[in-house]
């Protein structure tokens, strides 16, 4: 079924997350009660809320959006071509233009979204955080009222999993096992929040995040049994 997709109708994304504040004693007193309440299923009991909060971005209710890396193949004159953008900055911002390009570019009934563990992370995520910021859903992110196979979201994870639902597969580990170049040459998701915070070094970040990208197309490739991208057939713009 998966040969069956154009690959010029797939949007590939990654976003990267941090904490919505640098330290926990910047949250109000009852965005801080609130942290405690949420977290204490997940941290060991010798783990304070505070000393827990570097951990704060995996969830949309406490965290931010640092980056949105997108890619998308092109064919033109038969030659293959996998071009690649990212939106960083001011959340709102970046969320407004990230908006644009689904409402503009990627719209059609055919139009898919993709992206590793996607359907739990990214993608819920990213409705989440525009809803609080006050902006309407594209359709591509707004499931109300659809049926599963309306859904127009591809999950790399999930076809990994090819039904078994008790099984994590990281992107890093399925690009290994699959014979395709880390993307994970850098930083990985547990240092997002101290280049953010610590060094101010988004640039970095979008580095890290379009190479995942990268890493999801790559995968859908193999998945397809078609040749992988090599440097050249990948642009950025």
């Amino acid at each position: 079924m998966i040969r069956k997709l154009q690959l010029e109708n797939i949007l590939f994304l990654d976003i990267e997350t941090v904490p919505e504040e640098k330290t926990f004693q910047n949250l109000t007193k009852e965005k801080q009660k609130l942290w405690d309440d949420k977290s204490k299923y997940q941290r060991k009991e010798e783990f304070t809320a505070e000393a827990f909060y570097d951990r704060a971005g995996i969830w949309a209710e406490f965290g931010k959006i640092a980056c949105i890396s997108v890619g998308y193949f092109t064919l033109r004159e038969g030659k293959r071509a996998f071009r690649i953008t990212s939106y960083k900055g001011e959340e709102l911002q970046l969320l407004q233009e990230f908006s644009s390009l689904l409402n503009t570019h990627f719209y059609k009934p055919q139009h898919i979204l993709c992206a590793h563990n996607g359907k739990e992370f990214d993608f819920p995520f990213l409705a989440r955080r525009m809803i609080i910021h006050g902006l309407s859903l594209p359709s591509k992110l707004d499931l109300f009222g659809k049926k599963p196979w309306e859904v127009p979201h591809l999950d790399t994870l999930e076809l990994w999993k090819f039904g078994d639902y008790k099984h994590y597969t990281s992107l890093k580990l399925l690009t290994n096992v699959l014979g395709i170049q880390t993307p994970k040459d850098d930083i990985d998701g547990s240092e997002v929040r101290d280049v953010y915070y610590e060094e101010g070094n988004i640039d970095r970040i979008v580095a890290y995040c379009e190479k995942d990208v990268i890493a999801i197309a790559q995968v859908i490739l193999k998945f397809r049994q078609e040749d992988l991208l090599v440097d050249s057939e990948i642009i950025s713009v």
